[in-house]
């Protein structure tokens, strides 16, 4: 089965942020409150809003989106990564897909666009931030590659979190 990976237009703040607020209670339940996650829907004007604006500036990142038979299932985002110590390294900041499409290897086409673009651009590195308590998106980065780098640090959500860092060496 097939997947396209575009890059994300204004016009598409509003249904990407649907995906992005689906993929999150698919992902985090269990995690992450439901309140929380209930919550972001509440939020969901005033994200798309934002994202509008965010890809009307120039920035370090790029915005993708995944669709399938026509409809957008899922968001990719990747970047310059945000961490001094890898100033030189590319990072997937974000990739997701709802449970629906879990399993029937689109997440890894997806990671084989973001690696082969980051690539491109020069980056010999990449690396993604993962919740401690996300053994499903642990597993997988793991079977595409990545490895613990010993990196961690706390993120507040609904409450305190942990997360850790994987990198991926991309060689020549």
């Amino acid at each position: 089965m097939e997947i396209t990976i575009r890059r994300v237009l204004p016009e598409d703040a509003h249904g990407y942020t649907a995906v992005h607020i689906a993929c999150w209670r698919d992902a985090y339940a269990g995690i992450i409150s439901d309140e929380y996650l209930e919550n972001m829907s509440s939020e969901a004007e005033q994200r798309a809003e934002r994202l509008k604006q965010t890809l009307k500036e120039s920035g370090d990142s790029e915005f993708y989106c995944v669709e399938h038979n026509g409809n957008m299932i899922g968001r990719l985002i990747f970047n310059k990564s945000r961490d001094e110590d890898k100033s030189d390294a590319g990072e997937v900041s974000a990739i997701y897909l709802p449970a629906a499409y879990w399993g029937r290897g689109f997440g890894k086409q997806m990671m084989d666009f973001a690696v082969a673009e980051l690539k491109r651009i020069g980056y010999r590195e990449v690396t993604v931030w993962v919740l401690e308590e996300n053994g499903r998106g642990r597993q997988f980065y793991e079977k595409y590659g990545f490895a613990l780098d010993g990196a961690k640090k706390t993120v507040d959500l609904d409450k305190s979190l942990s997360c850790l860092r994987y990198a991926l060496e991309l060689g020549d």
